[in-house]
């Protein structure tokens, strides 16, 4: 095949041969098998041919018994011409219109996040391969496959790595009255919960209660398997999985585009707090501290506010953070709206800000991307990935799940610096590491020296 470099198989299998591998031995001798049928194989090896030559050479030892018991014994060459077509699967790539099934993944969210972590989870398990185009449009991404199965085995994936819920449907395309075939075209539907990190969420009553009588407003530190919530003004965590999450819905609060920056006044560390009746776990790589802040767009007045954050081990007075102003904006939640006004904090503070250029001009590592479709990209899709590269310098626990490659042109710099911004060291990279297929033929071969 041309594209895929397989060999086939008669009568119609395609397989995998390096050059001078056992496999492709077995294949050439196999095409003059009615020839060997009178003499007995002794011996059999390639002859060193030019990897682009299309030509290979076997040198073949038989031996035939001839007048009274005599062996005769002979060494000759045999040359085979390569021939180039194309196989079925590479003809469905090729077609990017012929495909049997589809996944379409949603979020009907602003932000991508959860998107660029999923793209990460599918380069690592390599799911990408079998898929014979992949589309990006406005709120997802299409998946075609040339079969149901692997379709089904992709939504299988995601229902295990983010909370999420699927239905799917088939269209009949042919059907052969004679044979009984029917030719359907699947189409699978997943929709992702629409929750990313740093989104703040108000809970149902019912829902804050089972989770050990959190605090309806909360924060969303981590998408995984499940969503990852916190209290910040307890440090009370809570998991919450897909099937709970739509038993009792629940919506973000605002958009990333309404962070607002403010400025820390004064903080001061809380001890642990006694524990009320039914409190589930509480986070312990978070510190709760109660802290005053100013907005940096009003430094001009003395209106000050008061919040309790889980930010504690990392905010010292004078130290920007990201956060959302309750006080003064107008909540259209169905929860929020039905809440004792004196439960609604006046700030909820998600991040602490760092200088976007400076980061970006240090950061010694990169990611790999999907090939896809694009309908097309603006500065608001570069924004966010950004952000999501930020995500993963701040949270080991995202870090895990996602190959990270060391970026050869930017120089190594010592990872000793406390006052900077969070970096992923070098020992949670890996080497980027490209080997050329031209020379041998093939990952492998055993012409390689």
């Amino acid at each position: 095949c041309c594209l895929c470099y397989r060999y086939l198989q008669p009568p119609g299998t395609w397989i995998q041969c390096t050059l001078e591998s056992r496999e492709l031995l077995a294949l050439c001798l196999k095409k003059i098998k009615a020839s060997l049928s009178k003499v007995r194989l002794i011996d059999a090896g390639f002859i060193w041919t030019e990897p682009h030559s299309k030509r290979l050479k076997l040198k073949l030892t038989v031996q035939k018994e001839v007048i009274n018991g005599a062996v005769l014994q002979q060494v000759f060459v045999v040359e085979y011409i390569v021939q180039s077509q194309m196989c079925e699967d590479c003809h469905r790539i090729e077609a990017k219109d012929f495909w049997k099934s589809v996944v379409q993944v949603r979020q009907k969210t602003v932000h991508k996040k959860t998107f660029y972590y999923l793209e990460q989870l599918i380069l690592k398990h390599r799911l990408h391969q079998n898929t014979l185009r992949i589309k990006e449009i406005h709120d997802g991404l299409d998946f075609y496959y040339s079969s149901k199965q692997q379709a089904q085995k992709m939504v299988d994936f995601l229902q295990c790595t983010v909370p999420c819920r699927s239905k799917s449907s088939q269209r009949l395309i042919s059907h052969d009255i004679h044979s009984n075939v029917y030719n359907y075209k699947s189409t699978f539907s997943v929709e992702i919960v629409p929750i990313c990190k740093d989104s703040v969420v108000c809970l149902s009553p019912k829902l804050a209660q089972s989770l050990g009588n959190m605090s309806q407003i909360c924060v969303c530190i981590r998408v995984t398997s499940t969503i990852h919530l916190i209290d910040p003004t307890t440090l009370q965590i809570a998991e919450i999985d897909g099937n709970t999450y739509w038993r009792h819905p629940f919506n973000s609060l605002f958009q990333p585009k309404q962070l607002e920056e403010f400025i820390i006044m004064d903080i001061n560390r809380v001890q642990e707090k006694k524990k009320g009746a039914g409190a589930g776990a509480r986070s312990n790589k978070h510190t709760l501290a109660e802290a005053w802040v100013r907005k940096t767009s009003e430094l001009n007045t003395d209106h000050q506010y008061f919040c309790c954050t889980h930010l504690g081990h990392i905010l010292n007075p004078g130290d920007l953070v990201l956060g959302f102003d309750l006080a003064n904006c107008n909540l259209n939640d169905e929860f929020a709206n039905k809440m004792n006004p004196q439960h609604i904090p006046d700030v909820v503070l998600i991040k602490k800000s760092y200088d976007r250029t400076r980061r970006q001009r240090r950061r010694n590592w990169k990611l790999k991307e999907l090939e896809r479709d694009r309908e097309g990209t603006d500065t608001d899709d570069e924004r966010q990935y950004q952000d999501f590269l930020e995500d993963l310098e701040e949270d080991e626990a995202i870090r895990k799940n996602v190959n990270i490659y060391r970026n050869a042109d930017v120089p190594v710099e010592s990872d000793t610096d406390d006052d900077g911004p969070p970096r992923i060291s070098l020992a949670e990279m890996l080497e980027d590491l490209h080997i050329s297929q031209d020379a041998t033929g093939g990952e492998g071969a055993s012409m390689m020296t």
